[in-house]
C-alpha cells in the first residue's frame, strides 16, 4: 500500500503533480486578487512557480503558480489553503472520448445545465464551480460534468470547437443540441452559450446587457427580448465539441 503524500512546505517540489481535495479559487497573478477560475475537488495540477513572503523574519510560501492539467489553464493559488489539501500523483493523462461518445453524453450535459439554472445564482467573473458562474465557466463545467474537458475561456472554446457556421441566417439548419454559440466583436469572442434546441440557449451573463446569472435566451424568435436581441447582434459563430481537450505538455 502506497502512503499518501500531502502537499506541505516539506513536500513542495516544482514540476510535481497534485490532485485537489478541496475546491479552491485561482487568481490572475501572484499579487492579484482578481478571480480568473476555480478548481474543484479532484482536479489535478502541476506546480510551476511560487511566491515567498517574509513573516516574522521567516520566509513562507504564500502563493503558488499552477497549471491545471485538464485544460492547461495557468493561475495562482493561495498556498496556505493547499496545505494538506492536495495529494501527490505520479502521472496524469488527458481523457479521450470519440465524437460518438461525446454526442451520446449531450443530454446529460444539457440536464446538468438546466438543473444548475434552478439553483439560486448570480454572475461571477471567474466562476467555475457554482452556484455562481461566468459564461465559459458554466459551459466548461457542463461538459466536465459528463467527463468531457474543454478549454476554460470563451475565445479558447471557440477555437477548440469544430466550426458549424459563421452565418446566423443559415445557422438554423446546422444547429444541434449541445452546440456552442459564440458572441463578441469581429476581433474577439467574449461570450458563449450552450444551445438547447430550436435556437434556445442557456448562458450565464452579467449585469450589463445580461441577466446577472444563468438564463435561457433565443436567437431566432420573431419578438426577441432586449437581452436576446443584444446577443443576437453580437453573434460570431457556432461550434461543436467533437473531442476532449488534449494537454500538449505531459
Amino acid at each position: 500500500m502506497t502512503l499518501e503524500v500531502l502537499l506541505t512546505n516539506a513536500s513542495f517540489v516544482l514540476g510535481s503533480l497534485w490532485k485537489l481535495r478541496i475546491n479552491i479559487d485561482g487568481f490572475k497573478s501572484k499579487n492579484s486578487d482578481e478571480l480568473v477560475t476555480q478548481a474543484s475537488i479532484g482536479r489535478s495540477f502541476e506546480l510551476i512557480d511560487y511566491l515567498k513572503s517574509n513573516f516574522k523574519s521567516k520566509e513562507i510560501i504564500t502563493r503558488v503558480k499552477v497549471r491545471l492539467l485538464e485544460d492547461d489553464y495557468i493561475c495562482w493559488f493561495r498556498f496556505p489553503e493547499l496545505i494538506n489539501q492536495a495529494s501527490k500523483i505520479e502521472s496524469w493523462e488527458s481523457a479521450f472520448l470519440t465524437e460518438e461518445k461525446i454526442i451520446s453524453r449531450i443530454p446529460e450535459i444539457l440536464s446538468w445545465a438546466k438543473a444548475t439554472k434552478k439553483i439560486s445564482n448570480e454572475y461571477l467573473w471567474g466562476g467555475t464551480i457554482g452556484p455562481n458562474f461566468d459564461c465559459s465557466g458554466l459551459v466548461q463545467s457542463a461538459f466536465a460534468s459528463a467527463g468531457i474537458w474543454i478549454p476554460r475561456d470563451a475565445y479558447q472554446q471557440e477555437k477548440f470547437c469544430k466550426n458549424i457556421s459563421l452565418d446566423i441566417e443559415a445557422l438554423g439548419k446546422e444547429l444541434k443540441p449541445g452546440d456552442l454559440l459564440f458572441f463578441g466583436s469581429s476581433e474577439k469572442c467574449t461570450h458563449v452559450g450552450l444551445h438547447i434546441e430550436n435556437g434556445f440557449y442557456i448562458h450565464s451573463s452579467g449585469i450589463i446587457y445580461g441577466h446577472n446569472g444563468i438564463e435561457i435566451d433565443n436567437l431566432f424568435q420573431p419578438n426577441l427580448g432586449k437581452i436576446s436581441s443584444f446577443y443576437r447582434s453580437k453573434f460570431r459563430s457556432a461550434g461543436r465539441v467533437i473531442s476532449c481537450y488534449q494537454s500538449e505538455k505531459l
